[in-house]
């Protein structure tokens, strides 16, 4: 009941966009004088309903489908202790012969929200957070992320930094490019002021050889290996994992031509961990298509 009475609709305008990558950005909101509620790793909604740009495709993509267009879940990239809320939204693409129906709502975010824009959100909730049960029982948290899963971690890791002064994190991310790092001064930030208690490993798989990859910046994908260097003790270790997953449509519509999906950034991560020994009850994971 008490995380219901946490969920409201809240109007707010953009009081700045920041871009974060060339298809991310994210979007401060003002609340005006509402007091919010949250925990870090929560979400929020918002219905593309209330958009103009938006009205016929909205009337269109109904009809398709023969259902309400539902609202969009966005991580909310800020923290408690901050004085705005803020989502990082990137820009979903369409795939002919690949992706089912023309992303309706993240375009709009990501490219065409210039401050001062007015919108509806309805927050805040969602399972993806740190515990102070999580945080009594391991001495350790390991993030796994991938793109734009980053965001709930984002705004763990640094709540928790800040408000924590026994909590050690490690976050291992994956990226195709170094262009596509979310939050990248930020954390290169957390970590001058944490040295003892944060450490970033980003991966990249689309940079080639001749990229300058050292300690920090590996490359190719996550691998068993990298995650045994950054996981040294599983027994006092919890793990936060967000990524892309299969959604339900990819899934069927491989059922029906006979074919096996390849293991996704999510399906590999989780049997890597397996595999080092971390139980079921030490790991959050969510997942995106």
């Amino acid at each position: 009941m008490a995380e219901r009475s946490r969920i409201k609709k809240l109007e707010v305008m953009v009081s700045d966009v920041k871009v974060e990558a060339p298809d991310t950005v994210t979007l401060s909101l003002f609340t005006g004088n509402d007091k919010l509620t949250y925990e870090p790793g929560n979400f929020l909604t918002i219905a593309p309903q209330q958009f103009a740009a938006l009205e016929r495709w909205v009337e269109y993509l109904q009809d398709l489908k023969g259902k309400k267009e539902p609202p969009r879940a966005y991580s909310l990239a800020s923290s408690p202790d901050e004085k705005y809320i803020a989502i990082t939204v990137k820009e979903e693409r369409y795939t002919s012969g690949s992706t089912p129906y023309p992303p309706l709502l993240s375009p709009i975010l990501a490219l065409r929200t210039p401050p001062g824009t007015k919108m509806v959100v309805t927050g805040f909730t969602g399972p993806y957070k740190l515990t102070d049960e999580i945080r009594k029982q391991n001495d350790h948290i390991v993030h796994i992320c991938a793109g734009s899963g980053i965001v709930p971690s984002f705004s763990i890791i640094k709540y928790d930094l800040r408000m924590n002064e026994g909590s050690k994190h490690t976050l291992v991310y994956s990226n195709k490019k170094r262009e596509d790092v979310i939050f990248h001064d930020d954390f290169a930030q957390l970590e001058c002021e944490f040295p003892d208690r944060f450490n970033v490993i980003h991966t990249l798989t689309r940079e080639g050889d001749a990229f300058d990859y050292n300690d920090k910046i590996r490359q190719g994908r996550i691998s068993r290996n990298l995650l045994s260097e950054a996981i040294p003790h599983p027994d006092s270790t919890a793990v936060f994992v967000c990524g892309p997953d299969h959604l339900p449509w990819q899934k069927k519509a491989a059922r029906e031509k006979g074919e096996e999906l390849p293991p996704s950034f999510l399906q590999s991560t989780l049997g890597f961990i397996d595999e080092l020994g971390i139980p079921k009850e030490r790991i959050t994971k969510e997942s995106y298509g």
